[in-house]
């Protein structure tokens, strides 16, 4: 059998770890919320204003427009988020995190960072930051400044 290709190879592994953690971050389940919804959830909670375009939020989370909107929806029938429509355009709305939203989202997060610590040992922090360099070059970067 044929080595396999070093990049392909990080790129399969990485699938699986995503995976991974997917599965390893159902604790976040004791909240009512996914790991994707709490990652969403996150992100409207550092966006300027407390809100974010669907369009940028689902580019920075790496889904389609169509694919966000429908994680947006359940979230919106339950209470986390609301949608604000936008003065000067009718064309565009904003996903806004709701006074609801932001306690489950201040709950979620504390049991996110001790599944965070479990995970990522504190010795390898100088590995998960040369790791977290290269996710981001590849386009992974979910969180900078807005």
């Amino acid at each position: 059998m044929k080595k396999t290709d070093p990049s392909l190879k990080l790129l399969m592994n990485l699938a699986k770890v995503q995976s991974l953690m997917s599965r390893r971050f159902d604790s976040l389940s004791a909240h009512g919320i996914s790991f994707s919804d709490f990652m969403i959830m996150y992100l409207l909670s550092q966006a300027t204003d407390g809100k974010m375009r669907r369009v940028d939020l689902a580019d920075r989370i790496g889904l389609t427009s169509s694919g966000v909107t429908r994680m947006l929806v359940p979230m919106e029938k339950i209470g986390l988020i609301k949608r604000e429509a936008n003065d000067r355009d009718a064309r565009v709305s904003y996903a806004v995190l709701t006074d609801t939203g932001r306690e489950i989202l201040e709950d979620a997060l504390v049991t996110a960072v001790a599944k965070a610590k479990e995970i990522i040992q504190p010795a390898a922090v100088k590995e998960t930051n040369a790791l977290a360099d290269l996710l981001a070059e590849l386009g992974g970067e979910l969180l900078h400044k807005f």
